[in-house]
């Protein structure tokens, strides 16, 4: 191991979590959270004290549709934040809309609403809520055996070159394309 964790001192916790639920026929709603717990007092960098204790605690909601997982509508609080200029962030999320989360999506979210045009801690969520978006969009249409639903090579697009397991050159990839055909 390598350290223990039980002989050191906690500083900080931070809690990711992203629930997906099945929405309409077509789409997946999804609820992230990300909360900051910070197990010491602090300083901030004006010197000001501050006690230990929930930082950050945001959720984001979106509605993700078809097969595309075209991002539909999504909504942000900023439950708990440090600063009270944060709040001015919540709305920084909505150039999203319309956006489809598939390869690249994480260079396009940084592009878009990453840096001074938006919240560091949003975006950390919006990027884990986007693989999630994934796996609870196939969750809803893996209910049904294959042979009940219309599988592609088009469909299964969103994982390719995910990871290795699915990169396009592999055997999980070669044997889908055997299974479902050249014609595809």
């Amino acid at each position: 191991m390598l350290f223990d964790p039980k002989a050191c001192e906690r500083l900080h916790n931070r809690n990711v979590s992203v629930t997906t639920y099945a929405y309409e026929s077509d789409a997946v709603a999804l609820e992230g959270r990300l909360t900051d717990d910070r197990f010491v007092a602090t300083y901030s960098i004006f010197d000001e004290h501050r006690p230990a204790g929930i930082v950050h605690d945001m959720v984001i909601r979106m509605i993700v549709r078809g097969p595309k997982l075209i991002i539909e509508a999504l909504e942000v609080q900023m439950l708990k934040v440090p600063q009270a200029d944060c709040p001015a962030a919540e709305n920084s999320l909505l150039p999203l809309i319309g956006e489809s989360i598939t390869a690249g999506f994480t260079a396009k979210v940084h592009r878009l609403v990453g840096g001074d045009r938006g919240c560091a801690h949003l975006v950390a969520l919006c990027r884990a809520m986007a693989s999630a978006a994934i796996q609870g969009a196939y969750s809803m249409v893996a209910r049904k055996p294959t042979k009940e639903r219309h599988l592609t090579i088009q469909s299964l697009k969103n994982v390719i070159d995910t990871c290795h397991l699915w990169r396009s050159d592999g055997p999980m990839v070669q044997s889908l394309k055997e299974k479902l055909g050249d014609d595809q």
